[in-house]
Parts: C-alpha cells; sequence; structure tokens
C-alpha cells in the first residue's frame, strides 16, 4: 500500500478520529488507544469514539478521558465526526460492527477514511483499508502501521501497553494459530518500549468480582450441553441469569474459551439471550472453520477459529436451530484435532 497521501496528511495538526466496534474488548480499546497515542505526539488533536461503553478492566488504558460513547453523548460525537480531518476505522470490517446511526454518520462524513482490520471481508466504505486476516490482531496491524509511517519511536508506555494487551487477549495469551514469530517480535518490540507484561495481565484477567466467579460456577454446572460425539460444547445465559447474578459488561468475556479447554472438544460455544436477540461466540481448535458455519447458520463472521453470530428468534427456537447446525456439520466436527 502507497503510505504517501496519508504521511503527506499527518504531516501537519489534524482533528483525527478514531472509532471502533459495538462492545469494545481489548484489542479494539488496545488499538485505538495506542494509534492515538502516537498521533498525539505529532500534535493532532485525537478522540476516540466507540459505540457503546467497554468494561470496567479496560479502564487504564483510558487514561486521557478521551473516549467518548457514541450511545450516551450522541451529539459530541455527531460534531467531532462531521469536523473530523481522518476518521480511522479499527478492529471491524463493515460499518454495521458500529451500528445504523454511527456507521451513517462516518459514511456521510467528508473525512478521509483509514480501515485498519483482521477480519475477512472488509466493506469498501474507506478511502484507504489495511486488511490481514492472518494477523494475530487488530492492534499487531496498528503498529505495523506506525512502522510504516516511521513513526512507531513516538509510541509511550501506555500505547505500547495497550497493544500488547489487544496482542495478549486476541492471540488467547499467545495459544492461538494467529501467533507468529512476526508477533512475538512485535511484543518484543513493545516491551523495549516499557511494557510490563505482569501488570498488563493482572489489569485484564485478575480483576473478578466474586458474583462473576459466581456466575462462571452456574453457567459450568446449570448451563453446559456437551456432544461428545461431535467434540462440542455449549453453554449459555438467560435474561433471568443475568439479572440473578447482575451481568455487566465484560462480565462473561473469555467464558467460550473453557468449552476448549475440556479433552476431546475442538468447538465451544457461547451463547446470550439479549432483550432483542440473542448472539453467539463461536471457538474452534483444528480446521473446523466457525467463521463459516456461523456466516451460514447465523449472519455472521470473523476469523477461521473465532467469530460471532445473531438470532431474532427467541433463546429456545435459537438453540434449537443451533443443535440442528452441530449435526449438519457433523462431517467436519467429527474430524480430530492433532495435539
Amino acid at each position: 500500500m502507497d503510505f504517501s497521501e496519508i504521511k503527506t496528511a499527518l504531516n501537519s495538526p489534524k482533528n483525527i478520529v478514531i472509532t471502533t466496534h459495538i462492545s469494545p474488548d481489548a484489542d479494539a480499546i488496545g488499538s485505538s488507544v495506542g494509534l492515538a497515542e502516537t498521533l498525539n505526539k505529532l500534535g493532532h488533536r485525537i478522540e476516540i469514539i466507540v459505540p457503546d461503553i467497554y468494561p470496567d478492566f479496560l479502564n487504564w488504558m483510558d487514561t486521557e478521558k478521551r473516549i467518548v460513547a457514541f450511545d450516551w453523548h450522541h451529539e459530541k460525537a455527531k460534531r467531532l465526526i462531521n469536523n473530523a480531518d481522518i476518521i480511522f476505522s479499527l478492529d471491524y470490517n463493515k460499518l454495521s460492527r458500529i451500528g445504523d446511526d454511527f456507521g451513517n454518520e462516518v459514511l456521510n462524513a467528508t473525512a478521509t477514511k483509514v480501515l485498519i482490520d483482521h477480519h475477512r471481508d472488509p466493506d469498501e466504505f474507506p478511502d484507504f483499508t489495511i486488511s490481514d486476516t492472518s494477523a494475530s490482531s487488530t492492534s499487531e496491524l496498528v503498529w505495523d502501521f506506525l512502522v510504516d509511517l516511521e513513526i512507531e519511536n513516538l509510541q509511550t508506555q501506555l500505547g505500547a501497553e495497550a497493544l500488547y494487551a489487544g496482542i495478549m487477549t486476541d492471540t488467547g495469551n499467545f495459544r492461538f494459530n494467529s501467533t507468529s514469530s512476526k508477533t512475538h517480535e512485535t511484543v518484543a518490540k513493545l516491551m523495549r518500549i516499557g511494557v510490563e507484561v505482569d501488570k498488563v495481565y493482572n489489569r485484564i484477567y485478575d480483576q473478578n468480582s466474586i458474583t462473576r466467579l459466581k456466575l462462571l460456577g452456574h453457567i459450568l454446572d446449570n448451563r453446559m450441553k456437551v456432544f461428545p460425539e461431535l467434540n462440542s460444547i455449549y453453554f449459555w445465559l438467560t435474561l433471568e441469569d443475568k439479572k440473578k447474578f447482575n451481568v455487566k459488561k465484560g462480565d462473561t468475556e473469555g467464558f467460550v474459551n473453557y468449552g476448549l479447554s475440556i479433552k476431546g472438544m475442538n468447538f465451544s460455544t457461547f451463547i446470550t439471550e439479549d432483550d432483542d436477540k440473542v448472539k453467539f461466540s463461536f471457538r474452534s481448535k483444528g480446521e473446523f472453520n466457525v467463521h463459516e458455519f456461523s456466516n451460514t447458520h447465523f449472519g455472521g463472521g470473523g476469523h477461521f477459529n473465532a467469530a460471532g453470530g445473531r438470532s431474532l428468534k427467541s433463546l429456545e427456537e435459537t438453540i434449537s436451530e443451533f443443535e440442528n447446525a452441530l449435526i449438519q456439520s457433523e462431517s467436519q466436527l467429527v474430524k480430530p484435532f492433532e495435539v
């Protein structure tokens, strides 16, 4: 990709808006803060706009309080988008991933649009697209972008730790097959900037509440179904469960991965009932393509071994459809995963 136009645009101070997807995770916020920290050093005016609020365990990344939630501050967010010279779209491939209203504002903005993402099949709305599905994370791609612009030396410790958090979480602590030698080389460079890996891990993973652990126990004990003949397992969470355990954003983060920790399980699904829809989180080992599975049955997608989906039917109907889809995929699911 020819970066000369972007590089020229960044030679003088600009109004820059960084956007990311609904229900922002560590890669979404990490890549946004990592990019913001560096561009801020160049004298640009930076704002980060998210569709909705992120989990509490990511608060440490927003020390400058520059993150604006679109659903809480509609008018401010629209004003910032309309005044932007450049809009970065991070960690999402389609405008639908930031919501209809937010997406329309970005689409209709006069700003130069730059997409940096690692999901499949990106839309054609941006002026510049940096898309690599083999990358471990958008945070890794943001680092590559800074290197290509020759401004990575401006990165701060906070920005480096934010990018590290995005890479760490999207690679499942460096255990997913998206983790490459290049990923580790990137992490080494971030560590030289000053990343304290133990502290980042603690901020992300060691912030459990007693209620969250009780919720996990309830799910493992009462909301789990195993299909040993299909090497598959799924968990589900009802609206009643969410009220009983006072579930907050981020409380179920990573629960789907527990299924893959069980011997013989190669496909794990977490199903969550919301007021107006049912959401899926899919994870797999080996050669089972959850992007294709989700796209075929539940209008979603993502990566080969990690994807999301949704259904507008009731939880009961959705679970029934999901189990039928499992059976239809039997020929792919029974293939063993070689350890």
